[in-house]
């Protein structure tokens, strides 16, 4: 149990940054809190928490073992739960967020599939590429795409996403094939406009290192599912996630290119507001993305 409690006060320092606050919600004294970070520290022999009169920032390991704290304390909140709720059945409301185009294909149709398991919950699914304030407007739970800023959400991993590049076997008996990132200059590339996402260009492991390239091409939109459908038009490569092409790419209608120099994967989260007792109705959520995402053959169809 001290265990336990030396990670909660972690997590909780973690996401409010400041001992005060996390003390606040446990109704104890920052001391306590102090010690139990102390005593974690000292037992796991790192530095987790750079803490001065100012504030508080976690260290590299202190951000790496936050995600595995957030992720196990989720995991014994279900335990618990699936004990201690027995007969008890999920309801209310619950009210969720996602990215439009992930959202469409990839959330919409597993809220109407969880909805006809749990009868008694009624849900709002909210479709913004904007990032939502949960706690401010009243969120339940987000599901995001891509790497996490810091904030004082917990996040639960549930699928991994890469980016890769593609293109329709015609283009590249047309054109040709790039064989590394740098000929990419000489092909038709197909753009998120600069003031949409991606400003730093499409990302590659060359060597090992991450590099970011800006590829020119004749055609760029704000939007990604228009160049999706350019190129599945055969109008020249484009950098997707691996949710958006992974259906073509198994149908042979895209070709992946670059495949050896393609980046390491960023994370598919839910993501939610620090709550010492989650809702049924919201960790029946969470278990329920975990399930499908883990299945391989739910990327690999159409929308």
């Amino acid at each position: 149990m001290d265990k336990l409690k030396q990670i909660e006060s972690f997590v909780a320092v973690a996401a409010r940054g400041s001992l005060t606050a996390a003390a606040q919600l446990e109704g104890v004294a920052p001391a306590i809190i102090g010690r139990r970070l102390d005593a974690l520290e000292a037992r796991l022999g790192v530095k987790l928490l750079v803490r001065t009169t100012r504030r508080i920032s976690l260290t590299h390991e202190g951000s790496a073992f936050l995600e595995d704290c957030q992720r196990l304390l989720v995991d014994f909140a279900n335990a618990e739960a699936s004990v201690s709720a027995g007969g008890v059945k999920a309801s209310g409301h619950l009210r969720i967020t996602a990215p439009a185009g992930f959202g469409r294909r990839h959330v919409a149709p597993l809220v109407a599939r969880f909805r006809q398991e749990h009868g008694d919950v009624t849900i709002s699914l909210n479709l913004s590429d904007r990032v939502v304030d949960l706690a401010g407007e009243g969120f339940d739970c987000a599901v995001r795409v891509g790497d996490l800023p810091d904030s004082a959400l917990v996040s639960v991993r549930l699928a991994d996403n890469r980016r890769l590049c593609v293109a329709t076997p015609a283009y590249l008996a047309r054109c040709g094939t790039p064989g590394h990132p740098s000929e990419l200059a000489r092909f038709d590339c197909l753009m998120l406009s600069s003031d949409a996402s991606q400003t730093r260009g499409w990302a590659f492991m060359v060597g090992d290192q991450v590099q970011h390239l800006r590829p020119g091409g004749p055609l760029d939109c704000s939007d990604g599912q228009v160049l999706h459908d350019w190129c599945l038009a055969g109008y020249g490569i484009a950098w997707r996630s691996t949710w958006e092409v992974e259906a073509e790419i198994a149908a042979g209608t895209l070709v992946e290119v670059l495949k050896d120099f393609a980046a390491p994967p960023n994370g598919i989260y839910a993501v939610f507001p620090q709550r010492k007792h989650l809702p049924l109705r919201v960790r029946l959520w969470i278990d329920f993305l975990k399930h499908h995402y883990a299945q391989p053959d739910f990327w690999r169809r159409r929308a």
